[in-house]
């Protein structure tokens, strides 16, 4: 498949940002619509012919400090994913550890677990729990 490349004249480029300081069209976009070329590129021409003040603006307001916070908020995620991450891992190296303490001995696991939930909830089992409320 080939591609081909449209050069546009000097003439045809200047003659496109005129059009756009007079006011015939109030975007880039409409003046690329009408003529057939991307709004991109009708950009880069008010750019390149010194008629920046043709392109949108984007102005963002912001409270006192808000950037800090932002940056502030988005470390903060990104140490509690490592976090997170790690306890899954501890989980998961608990879980083999256990595994294989339960084959070296010959214990179930299982029935380990069911034995010992009490202890694992301080205390309390769920019958204990429930008489309690």
């Amino acid at each position: 498949m080939s591609r081909t490349t449209v050069r546009y004249s000097e003439a045809f480029k200047l003659n496109v940002v005129e059009e756009l300081r007079q006011g015939r069209f109030g975007s880039p976009h409409e003046a690329g619509l009408a003529h057939g070329i991307g709004r991109g590129t009708v950009s880069r021409w008010l750019r390149q012919y010194g008629s920046e003040e043709l392109l949108a603006k984007v102005v963002r307001v912001e409270k006192r400090g808000e950037p800090g916070e932002i940056k502030c908020l988005k470390a903060r995620v990104r140490k509690l994913e490592t976090s997170l991450a790690d306890a899954h891992m501890d989980g998961a190296l608990a879980d083999a550890f256990l595994e294989m303490l339960g084959e070296h001995t010959d214990t179930d696991i299982e029935a380990f677990k069911k034995k010992h939930a009490a202890t694992a909830l301080g205390g309390h089992t769920r019958n204990s729990m429930a008489s309690e409320a």
